[in-house]
């Protein structure tokens, strides 16, 4: 299921003293199967074009499809419940949104609403654990005795319930220390390459940037700057400065090396690629020597 942006705008109280137009002739499209980053500093419009692809709330202007479905300004709001249901939000610190006594309660909210019943929703509370890594012991556990990390996995777990083909993640590793937000961010890259989830990611680190997406968006006073691959986006480091975004640890510490004479045949943007590319420059060395 594909989500498509055609000239979309919004505007906060529109025809009123107090309008603020918050996204302005946006195109772009989220496909499916994809891994998609959006990245912009604070006031960009991101929060504002994450609430667009499960339909929280509606453009001013133009139209956004999701899947076969059109939102526009004019859409009733009691039509748009499966569209919420294929389109997972996770928020912010997702775990101040539990509420049920038991864990097992709380990741059943969603689907019972949706009719899901007896055992089969005993199987889809079960397996939604299972994919955010925590097994039956944490059934009948209150979920405000876990850690604050177990606490998000198992609000991600609640959206995972709803079965939804498109995950979005505003921030998730927020308040993480780097151990967890490394096991939150595989955790979702585990979710996408095994069950095939499309994963839309909100965030301000690049380095998740480069080293899970396939597809980035660059948002800047509401409106769409730049879009490519994670390589054609990071290539013009000068221009990822110009705009206050952060440029990947691996790629910083390559330019400090390129400063040094070194030559690299493509610009690394990861770990990996970076230990690749020193690899290939010892080689040569070897070789003239």
């Amino acid at each position: 299921m594909d989500i498509q942006f055609e000239q979309v705008g919004y505007t906060y109280q529109p025809d009123t003293p107090f309008a603020f137009c918050a996204l302005k002739d946006i195109n772009l499209t989220i496909k499916e199967g994809s891994y998609t980053a959006i990245v912009g500093h604070t006031g960009s419009g991101k929060s504002t074009l994450l609430q667009h692809l499960n339909a929280l709330i509606k453009p001013t202007a133009g139209v956004v499809k999701i899947g076969d479905r059109l939102i526009t300004t004019d859409t009733p709001n009691k039509n748009l419940k499966e569209v919420r249901k294929e389109v997972g939000i996770v928020f912010q610190f997702p775990e101040a949104q539990l509420f049920e006594e038991t864990i097992e309660k709380d990741v059943a909210f969603g689907p019972k609403n949706f009719g899901v019943e007896g055992e089969e929703l005993k199987k889809v509370v079960r397996d939604s654990l299972q994919m955010v890594g925590l097994d039956d012991s944490y059934l009948e556990r209150s979920p405000f005795e876990l850690s604050g990390g177990q606490m998000r996995r198992v609000a991600i777990a609640g959206v995972l319930a709803m079965k939804p083909s498109v995950l979005v993640l505003d921030e998730p590793t927020a308040g993480l220390d780097p151990r967890g937000r490394k096991e939150m961010m595989g955790m979702f890259y585990d979710l996408h390459k095994e069950q095939g989830i499309t994963i839309v990611l909100v965030t301000h680190l690049m380095d998740d940037v480069a080293n899970f997406a396939d597809y980035v968006i660059v948002l800047e006073k509401g409106q769409v700057i730049k879009q490519g691959l994670p390589k054609q986006v990071f290539t013009d480091t000068q221009w990822l400065t110009t705009q206050q975004l952060g440029v990947p640890a691996a790629t910083t510490f390559a330019q400090q090396l390129m400063a040094r004479g070194f030559q690299f045949d493509t610009i690394p943007l990861t770990t990996k690629e970076l230990a690749q590319e020193i690899a290939k420059i010892l080689r040569k060395s070897g070789e003239q020597v």
